[in-house]
């Protein structure tokens, strides 16, 4: 330091210390439960009533469910007498063997049983048809289709027969994750994104069949594979619907705006089990002479218009959110209507609503249990002639538990996916 700043400088420091580390209760474990679970006296207070009903409900729940559980049974008669030949009379526990019995049916209804690697391979390739979709690589593939592989192989060597696992299922998941750790990076993401739009017809001529495959008729659907069938059409086709509906909503040509505004109030005003009544008897009365219209068909246009619906008025609020100055960026810009709406005003009206859109597919997805009023037997509808059995007659809590876990697993993941895509979007305006 020279004299003459030394004199005008009261005091400089030259020395350069280490940061001090935050203190110990805001970091750590510590730091979690004081900011989620502690951190006001009401939310202190509710912690700890949900840990006592947790203490007080979860030995009880443990027990029936795992300590006391029967996995290998032929019967719930045979259930009740090995629980209480090993526990003692009176002992009552889980009887999971009507899961391993019953769940093929659980999960695949009445579908012929050596033609289920169909189903198989077409939920491998749905992975990989939303994999570019919903991620910026093909990575994720790899992790899926070795998931897949384990699986397979615990199955067939939980029964014995570790060579079934030479089928169709296990050479496409192997293949489909050699084929995305070659080629799954970003720049050829693009090819994949075709491969999207290709898999619905490649999905239907695997289900359906036709040509060189046994055809299969849709009253040997059932299970989670017509939920999914239900829910991943009603999900995909409701969303570019829904986006159509909603500028149709705010057009300026009365006629379009008056046939928008009419379709979405009709639709949100009826509910969705009469909409399935319809589809399943009066709409054939709408074809020509001599026309066998499927009822699954029927159904799934059902589902997407009336998600579509609930889409339109999700997307209109998004688009109601941005200011007026987007809408005059684009067109200083020079750009039409169509170039202004797909390169400036739909991607944030979008990721504004993507709560919303998120809410209405797990809304539809669960709503798919409706169908069997109309005679489809989905997961829930399954469980009445299970019971009808004789061999389980009387059981109800693991079938619903079952199938309840099915669907949350679903339910969860779009929910977490949902949260992903918010994060990722909200890291993308930072930069």
């Amino acid at each position: 330091m020279s004299e003459t700043h030394a004199e005008t400088v009261a005091y400089v420091a030259d020395t350069q210390y280490d940061p001090e580390p935050p203190p110990g209760s805001t970091t750590g474990v510590m730091g979690w439960l004081r900011e989620n679970l502690f951190s006001t006296w009401a939310n202190a207070a509710l912690t700890v009533v949900a840990i006592g009903l947790l203490a007080w409900m979860l030995p009880g729940l443990i027990d029936w469910a795992i300590l006391k559980s029967v996995w290998h049974a032929s019967s719930l008669q045979e259930c009740r007498a090995i629980i209480q030949e090993a526990h003692g009379e009176g002992t009552t526990g889980a009887c999971w063997a009507v899961i391993r019995e019953r769940y093929n049916q659980i999960l695949y209804g009445f579908y012929p049983e050596e033609l289920r690697w169909r189903p198989n391979v077409a939920f491998l390739l749905l992975i990989v048809a939303v994999m570019p979709v919903l991620f910026r690589s093909m990575r994720p593939v790899i992790y899926v289709m070795a998931g897949v592989v384990a699986l397979e192989a615990f199955a067939w060597i939980d029964r014995g027969d570790p060579a079934a696992m030479l089928n169709p299922t296990t050479f496409v998941a192997i293949a489909a994750a050699i084929l995305a750790y070659l080629f799954g990076g970003p720049e050829q993401r693009r090819r994949w994104i075709t491969f999207s739009l290709v898999f619905p017809f490649i999905a239907f001529y695997l289900l359906w069949g036709g040509l060189l495959l046994e055809s299969v008729p849709s009253s040997r659907f059932g299970g989670l594979l017509l939920t999914m069938v239900i829910g991943v059409t009603g999900i995909a086709g409701s969303l570019p619907l829904g986006i159509l509906l909603a500028l149709g909503r705010q057009s300026r040509l009365p006629v379009l705006q008056i046939i928008c505004v009419t379709f979405i109030e009709f639709i949100r005003g009826v509910p969705l089990i009469t909409l399935l009544f319809v589809a399943s008897t009066l709409l054939n009365y709408f074809m020509p002479p001599g026309t066998d219209f499927d009822i699954i068909p029927r159904v799934l246009i059902m589902a997407t218009l009336f998600a579509s619906a609930y889409m339109a008025e999700v997307v209109r609020g998004g688009l109601a959110a941005l200011p007026k100055g987007q809408y005059e960026a684009a067109d200083t810009l020079g750009l039409t209507y169509w170039q202004g709406m797909r390169l400036i005003i739909l991607p944030q009206a979008l990721k504004t609503s993507i709560p919303g859109i998120v809410n209405t597919f797990i809304g539809l997805f669960k709503d798919t249990t409706l169908v069997a009023v109309i005679g489809l037997l989905d997961p829930l509808g399954l469980t009445k002639p299970i019971r009808s059995d004789s061999d389980w007659n009387g059981i109800v809590w693991e079938l619903y538990g079952f199938i309840a876990l099915l669907f949350f697993v679903c339910c969860f993941g779009m929910s977490r996916y949902s949260m992903f895509l918010e994060k990722r979007l909200r890291a993308a305006d930072r930069r």
